[in-house]
């Protein structure tokens, strides 16, 4: 199996880059924010982040192509880098520390290119997380100075924790009723948003995590962690990984009963 130790080394060397050039626009009285198509914002911060890492991967990796949230795709191969600069520019452009830069490689295998190497750094959070497959996930300040992170062995719903990003996107989509059948079955409940819950779900902290609507850049870094600390990372249609356009994560123990609540219809 291979070790992947200089595809995450790398991975952190990018983060240490980007996290330095998001925080020194973080708050900026004068930070430019547009309106992308889509009617999301994206920020300044953003596309110099994605730019930056961009850059350092086509000097490091020249074969490698590119997958990013502002700038799309570049370049083929089996190996593909996958960025969001910032998830979660809404709390960013508004001051909320909840944000962070995800980057996962992705190679080709199977049913579709899968993540094999991911880095969540929040640094205005102070925090990082990342995995390697077959090797384990991590949290700490750096490779060298880090904790290994399992899921919880939580498993009832009424012992367990489960976090979201926001309830409309349920309703939309029709599964309003049982999303909250859900929080009315477990112990606790919290909406902490983005990528933060499915770190969450890595460390033991809370349970079980959803959203309704997401791309792959949301999700390629996440699920491989959440994977190598021992937890299961699906689309709510069960298929596993980061491809069904939406997101489930679990300790494992309680993902069926998961999965059932929030693919009942209204």
């Amino acid at each position: 199996m291979p070790d992947y130790h200089d595809d995450l080394r790398l991975a952190h060397v990018l983060a240490d880059a980007a996290d330095a050039a998001t925080m020194a626009r973080f708050k900026a009285l004068d930070l430019k924010v547009e309106t992308k198509p889509d009617m999301t914002p994206v920020s300044e911060a953003d596309k110099a982040a994605e730019e930056l890492i961009r850059s350092q991967l086509q000097r490091a990796r020249p074969r490698d192509a590119i997958l990013g949230e502002e700038y799309g795709i570049e370049g083929t191969g089996p190996r593909r880098w996958v960025i969001d600069p910032i998830d979660g520019t809404k709390n960013y452009v508004r001051g909320v520390p909840v944000w962070a830069t995800l980057i996962s490689l992705m190679e080709a295998a199977e049913g579709g290119y899968q993540p094999v190497v991911g880095v969540v750094s929040a640094p205005a959070l102070g925090r990082r997380w990342w995995a390697a497959k077959g090797h384990g996930a991590y949290t700490g300040r750096s490779l060298t100075s880090a904790s290994r992170m399992h899921v919880s062995k939580v498993s009832t719903l009424s012992d367990a924790s489960f976090a979201y990003s926001s309830i409309g996107g349920w309703e939309e989509q029709g599964r309003l009723n049982g999303f909250l059948d859900l929080t009315r079955e477990v112990w606790r409940t919290r909406a902490y948003g983005d990528f933060w819950p499915y770190m969450m779900v890595a460390e033991g902290s809370v349970d079980l995590c959803a959203e309704p609507e997401l791309s792959l850049w949301d999700m390629a870094a996440t699920a491989i962690v959440v994977t190598e600390a021992g937890g299961t990372f699906t689309g709510l249609d069960g298929r596993p990984g980061p491809h069904s356009g939406n997101a489930a994560a679990s300790n494992g123990l309680l993902h069926d009963e998961l999965l059932g609540y929030l693919n009942e219809r209204n």
